[in-house]
């Protein structure tokens, strides 16, 4: 724009120059005119070369809504999810929540907070040998109360800090409302005030731009429910259009907290896994089952009330679980909070409706 200004300003001055130079020489023989010189109003062009890049709106990494992230580390949690353990408090504050299989056919929970923190969090119980390979690619905290020696010794020699009610870390207390093993509770700005606060968090999964661009949403089915069943829990997922999120159902009762109503999810994935006896046992003399969370294995994903089937993989210990289509594209959730069931390939099922 610049160079073009300046050559419209040296033709107006050829011009005003050459009327001078006729005016001069009236009388005389007249000189040839030079070519008539057109000028032009420079254009407002836009040099696309320095334009400002667009402004990326920062979002929460385990959920992608958007907000101002705050530095503190993740808390992953042990919360139990028996009979005698619900309601359970804090929990619909959780970015994730992990539901795997345990002794006796029942499920617990492991549940990952960041974005949202809540003032308490419990029932906390034990910890499982797969709670470590999915805890560590988030970082920060492995909150738990009791452990097999050998799963204990197996998330000291993680990277995660770990703290429990045996070691006597701050934050722990039983609540006097219910009875023991199932009244350990936790205070989180206790837990807070013992982490670095420093670690940089990545993306679990990856987030569609609107939810109507998520896979399920784009690519998938209408879904109303989906009824899955443990060999000794049944929990359930109904999509709620005036909640825009699905509802949760233990064994046909809703699913409460003590503390934010009816546990919901935006998404809600069911990964189908490996699951097989370990050599420890319960205090009963059941065998410890482990979740196999490294591998590969189908998998459904639910948002929005569709669901698509695709695949998981995890590759490592201290990588992510990455959601494909069954073409290999990538999986988009909406921003919002995500259950993940691991339901195992043997002896639960899942259904549609």
């Amino acid at each position: 724009m610049r160079l073009r200004f300046r050559a419209s300003r040296r033709a107006v001055v050829v011009l005003v120059a050459a009327a001078i130079g006729l005016a001069g020489c009236a009388g005389s023989e007249p000189e040839p005119l030079e070519p008539e010189v057109v000028t032009e109003t420079p254009e407002q062009s836009v040099d696309k070369t320095h334009a400002p890049d667009p402004q990326i709106e920062e979002a929460w990494p385990l959920t992608g809504v958007a907000g101002e992230v705050a530095a503190r580390d993740v808390m992953s949690v042990k919360v139990e999810n028996s009979v005698a353990a619900r309601p359970q408090t804090g929990l619909q504050s959780a970015d994730i929540v992990w539901e795997e299989m345990i002794e006796g056919g029942e499920t617990r929970l492991l549940a990952v907070y960041h974005s949202t923190v809540p003032e308490t969090i419990g029932p906390i119980r034990s910890l499982r040998p797969m709670d470590i390979p999915l805890a560590t690619p988030f970082g920060g905290q492995l909150i738990f109360s009791g452990a097999q020696r050998a799963f204990l010794d197996a998330a000291h020699a993680s990277p995660l800090q770990i703290l429990t009610n045996d070691a006597g870390a701050a934050g722990f207390y039983r609540s006097a409302d219910r009875r023991a093993p199932h009244n350990v509770y936790g205070n989180t700005a206790d837990f807070i005030a013992q982490g670095s606060g420093d670690e940089d968090v990545e993306a679990a999964f990856s987030y569609a731009p609107e939810p109507e661009f998520a896979t399920a949403v784009a690519e998938g089915e209408p879904t109303g429910s989906l009824q899955l069943s443990f060999p000794n829990t049944s929990p359930s997922w109904t999509w709620a259009t005036d909640a825009d999120a699905w509802l949760r159902s233990e064994a046909g009762a809703d699913a409460m907290t003590t503390d934010e109503g009816r546990v919901s999810a935006v998404n809600v994935l069911v990964l189908r896994v490996e699951v097989h006896n370990t050599s420890y046992t319960d205090p009963s003399g059941s065998p410890v089952p482990e979740t196999v969370v490294t591998g590969s294995g189908e998998a459904i994903i639910a948002t929005g009330g569709h669901t698509v089937s695709g695949t998981w993989s995890k590759d490592a210990d201290d990588a992510h679980v990455q959601l494909r289509t069954e073409d290999g594209d990538e999986v988009l959730l909406a921003a919002g909070n995500t259950w993940v069931e691991l339901l195992p390939v043997s002896g639960s099922s899942v259904s549609l409706n």
